[in-house]
């Protein structure tokens, strides 16, 4: 029986991502099929030197389908993943509709790819800034039990989604010009030439959303649920990739050698740390790329127990569309040894 991956938001940023990231890592696929709403219907994008047909999600859409990779909204995923695991597929959804089930996997491949071997038919992909995070703390646990955690990111506007990516664009043609980059259509402050510490609505405690699932996420996916963790999430305007700023506090002190030392050693992450010689993670230098980048590791000034250091990460994927990828991965190589 062929092997077809359904990618649900194929038109997306993050459906054409999953969509080049099969094509890159020689997914073992018969084929794809491409879904989206009906007002992409017509449209082709290209796998494999062909031109595929975006069809719209319906009924029998997901017939034959080995893998349902979802980039589409909380609402969507909602609707459509129990008939895509009717039909067979074993769905990866990267919305937050199914995080914090608490029988649904989240997964991190490197992290906690072990969860996989149950073989799920649901399985939630994480928030773009936790992925990494928990990639570079899963990194330190031979050196340290992890006590408690502060997290400030620096988001790209990518995040956001095309619209938001067209709004930054626009502002800053508005700003170059000399004017003030207006704001956008709904109120919201612009992008161009701003930071902005609102990312998803806010909480009753004063948190935005998107700061809490940083949290929840980042409790799940390491099996603490009990973990301290403050987060502050701010938009940036940069393109793609985001960034953040971690201090975490051990029962020990880690030294930084050995955190570098750690990290390089790890599967996913590259280590950029030579100060002296203007090496450390930028944004510009990942998009594009798989590996979450870490630098600026040092010990903390306020606890001697405690490892300051800064990431960043292309948020289409390994925030999105490449652990997604990694995850289907994961389940042909946990069906083999089933």
């Amino acid at each position: 029986m062929p092997r077809i991956v359904a990618i649900l938001g194929a038109t997306g940023q993050v459906g054409r991502t999953m969509l080049a990231l099969l094509e890159e890592r020689a997914f073992p696929c018969d084929g794809v099929k491409l879904l989206a709403s009906p007002s992409s219907a017509g449209r082709t994008l290209t796998f494999r030197g062909a031109e595929v047909p975006v069809e719209p999600v319906g009924p029998g859409a997901f017939d034959g389908c080995e893998f349902a990779l979802f980039g589409v909204k909380n609402p969507i995923a909602q609707q459509w993943s129990g008939p895509a695991r009717e039909a067979g597929a074993t769905v990866i959804d990267n919305s937050s509709a199914y995080r914090y089930v608490d029988d649904v996997p989240l997964v991190v491949p490197e992290v906690n790819g072990a969860l996989l071997a149950a073989r799920p038919t649901l399985i939630a992909n994480p928030n773009c800034s936790a992925a990494p995070v928990v990639l570079a703390l899963a990194a330190l646990r031979p050196l340290g039990t992890l006590k408690k955690l502060l997290v400030s990111t620096y988001q790209s506007v990518s995040g956001a989604g095309s619209a938001a990516l067209d709004d930054l664009e626009a502002g800053v043609k508005a700003g170059w010009g000399g004017a003030t980059p207006p704001r956008l259509a709904d109120g919201r402050p612009p992008f161009a030439f701003n930071c902005i510490p609102h990312i998803d609505r806010f909480e009753d405690n004063g948190y935005t959303r998107e700061e809490m699932k940083v949290v929840w996420e980042t409790r799940k996916i390491l099996g603490l649920p009990d973990l301290p963790v403050t987060v502050t999430a701010v938009r940036v305007p940069v393109r793609i990739g985001h960034s953040a700023a971690v201090h975490a506090w051990f029962d020990r002190p880690v030294s930084p050698d050995d955190a570098r030392a750690a990290w390089a050693a790890f599967p996913g992450i590259e280590v950029q740390d030579d100060p002296a010689h203007l090496r450390y993670p930028l944004p510009l230098d990942v998009a594009g790329r798989d590996p979450v980048v870490v630098g600026r590791a040092r010990v903390d000034l306020m606890e001697p127990n405690g490892l300051a250091f800064f990431y960043v990460s292309d948020n289409l994927r390994k925030g999105a569309a490449l652990n997604a990828v990694q995850i289907a991965e994961a389940c042909l190589a946990a069906r083999k040894h089933s």
